[in-house]
């Protein structure tokens, strides 16, 4: 692991919401904010696996991350749970939204609910938290910061993902709109569009089959030649978050090796894919689905 740039009190008084936190990338970089001094408070819709991220996240630290149970699509729960927050620790500092859903898919055959499920989560999700948090720090006359995590799509789309395509370029608008209209309040929101972070379970659900040649973007086809890694993520979401740029809003920023530069979008390849061959992807994700969450309450 790479020697952290950062003082360890870099974040201290910083206290920091993360939608998704349970799983993947939110997961992932909650260590890195509290070994940094930040107060850290984890939001999903499972706490057993809430529960478990804050427990690997505090590294022994005591009071240092909390975990609620919360479906960010939904406007009044997320208000309630920010007032919560509020109530029993102190205004937040900072929001990373994360909350996320995908799965690759021929556009032609998602269903409604499918559709929702993952721009729901992305977009109505990410707003909601967003407006709870800042129509709060407005209130209070404080500061206050947004970080998105987005995708390289926003600028490209992506076939195969419309849903995820559309609902993150729906919060990369948000937040160069919401940067012009709350700088005055002295919030700011950024977003970062990172390349491919293997992590438990997503990374399966985007590279279902064993083909290099579908899926998600392999490493021979990232001009840098590896994937991105969890410190990388969280290296950058520390400077963001930290009082050390306090003139940046209202940018997305690409950390993905070259990847979207390089071209082409990261599912381009499926388009080889033929109608079998989709429902054999169908069915490996849906096993990989099961086996996750049963390892999940096993666990």
């Amino acid at each position: 692991m790479a020697k952290s740039i950062f003082a360890p009190d870099v974040l201290e008084g910083k206290r920091v919401l993360i939608t998704g936190g349970g799983t993947g990338l939110g997961r992932g970089v909650a260590s890195h904010l509290v070994a940094h001094g930040a107060e850290v408070h984890l939001w999903g819709r499972r706490l057993s696996v809430l529960e478990e991220a804050a427990e690997e996240a505090s590294g022994g630290r005591s009071g240092r991350v909390f975990v609620d149970s919360v479906d960010v699509r939904q406007g009044d729960s997320v208000d309630a749970a920010m007032s919560r927050i509020w109530d029993e620790h102190g205004p937040l500092t900072s929001v990373i939204n994360n909350a996320a859903g995908n799965f690759i898919a021929p556009t032609a055959s998602l269903s409604t609910r499918a559709f929702e499920a993952v721009s729901s989560t992305v977009m109505n999700g990410s707003f909601n938290t967003t407006h709870a948090a800042g129509r709060r720090w407005i209130a209070e006359g404080l500061p206050g910061s947004v970080l998105s995590t987005l995708t390289t799509w926003v600028w490209t789309g992506s076939a195969f993902v419309v849903p995820s395509a559309m609902a993150k370029a729906a919060v990369h608008a948000m937040t160069m709109s919401l940067a012009v209209e709350w700088a005055r309040y002295g919030i700011r929101l950024n977003a970062l569009a990172p390349g491919p972070i293997p992590t438990d379970y997503a990374w399966e659900m985007l590279n279902p089959t064993d083909s290099s040649a579908v899926g998600a973007t392999q490493p021979d086809q990232i001009p840098m030649g590896r994937v991105g890694t969890i410190e990388e993520l969280a290296a950058l979401t520390i400077f963001l978050l930290s009082d050390a740029c306090d003139y940046l809003t209202g940018e997305t920023i690409a950390m993905d090796g070259g990847q979207r530069l390089a071209g082409p979008g990261t599912f381009a390849a499926l388009t080889k894919v033929t109608d079998q061959e989709w429902i054999d992807i169908r069915e490996t994700s849906k096993a990989a689905s099961a086996a996750s969450k049963a390892q999940r309450t096993a666990g």
